[in-house]
């Protein structure tokens, strides 16, 4: 009898362990984030869409009424003060991103490629990928507070060695031309993010079946055939990531203009991101303007992302086709 009674409650352990439910505890672990997301984040995105449709100015909550579309009108049409600003800043944000992203991709395939070409056997990979990289891990603030300090009128360091070379005998102030303003935040976006856009890729390179590669060089194909008819339509996907995620980074571009040139000279490199945080934080604190411009920025963007998946994966199909897929 205590043998059976035994039994009997080492079975109804079992059965009562068995019955212990442990998903739940998922749920404290992902708590703290859902709490932060929903007070820090999707609040704040309600709030901007609720305040885009009213005329929220100087904090004067009390006296905040609605407006409905009013805000966005302004904003569309080009030819009111606020319009003309905004879309001068859409222009600048669009220019500087292409002018960066463009040599950055073409540089981050050509690097890629070489990294992850076995004919090539190239020395101290690990080191040039480091130091090709390293720009990526320096904050903006102090990119741009060491570029300030290297072309700042009169006395700097580029000045001063142009003076001693013989190039020009006064100094020059770089940061009232429109081109070098440009074309400065373009390079220092390059420097900081072709390191990036180079790891992505050998990552995706290295994630293609290493058979593919054998095929083709048995069959004779050199380094340019192997890259343009088996890299470039495989790394498709990838390539997709990275223009999605450069162009939303591209459009919210902040810090550097903001820190480097205040968005001078004449407005050139006043971008988006920037525009909208003088129109929340300067003069009459147009919290209205700001709030309905973010809007419009996420639809561009959204616009923008939903152009290039669908570009990008009609292509694909063709490509994969041709190849036999």
């Amino acid at each position: 009898m205590v043998q059976q009674h035994a039994i009997k409650q080492r079975k109804h352990g079992k059965a009562m362990t068995s019955k212990v439910n442990y998903s739940r505890y998922g749920y404290f672990f992902v708590a703290p984030f859902i709490i932060a997301f929903v007070v820090f984040t999707l609040y704040s995105i309600i709030f901007t869409v609720q305040i885009s449709f009213t005329n929220l100015t100087n904090w004067r909550l009390d006296e905040m009424s609605p407006v409905g579309i009013e805000n966005y009108k302004l904003l569309l049409d080009p030819s009111t003060p606020v319009g003309s600003g905004f879309w001068a800043a859409f222009s600048n944000t669009l220019i500087i991103w292409v002018v960066n992203f463009v040599p950055q991709l073409l540089i981050a395939l050509l690097l890629a490629q070489w990294f992850t070409d076995s004919r090539l056997r190239i020395r101290f990979q690990g080191g040039f990928k480091v130091l090709i990289f390293m720009p990526n891990t320096i904050t903006a603030a102090t990119i741009a507070i060491l570029f300030y300090a290297l072309f700042t009128y009169p006395i700097a360091p580029v000045n001063t060695l142009l003076q001693q070379l013989g190039f020009m005998h006064q100094p020059v102030q770089f940061f009232r031309s429109v081109s070098f303003s440009r074309g400065l935040i373009s390079f220092l976006q390059w420097w900081m993010w072709y390191g990036n856009t180079m790891i992505v890729l050998i990552a995706g390179i290295l994630g293609i079946n290493p058979d593919l590669f054998e095929a083709g060089l048995v069959d004779g194909c050199n380094s340019r055939q192997m890259f343009t008819k088996i890299t470039l339509p495989l790394l498709r996907p990838i390539m997709l990531y990275t223009l999605v995620t450069s162009m939303i980074g591209g459009l919210q571009m902040f810090d550097i203009p903001q820190l480097l040139t205040q968005g001078d000279p004449q407005g050139a490199t006043n971008t988006v991101a920037r525009f909208i945080y003088r129109q929340a934080f300067f003069g009459s604190y147009n919290f209205n303007y700001a709030a309905a411009a973010s809007i419009i920025l996420f639809f561009i963007i959204l616009v923008m992302s939903l152009l290039l998946f669908y570009f990008m994966r009609e292509r694909g199909t063709k490509l994969d086709r041709r190849v036999g897929k």
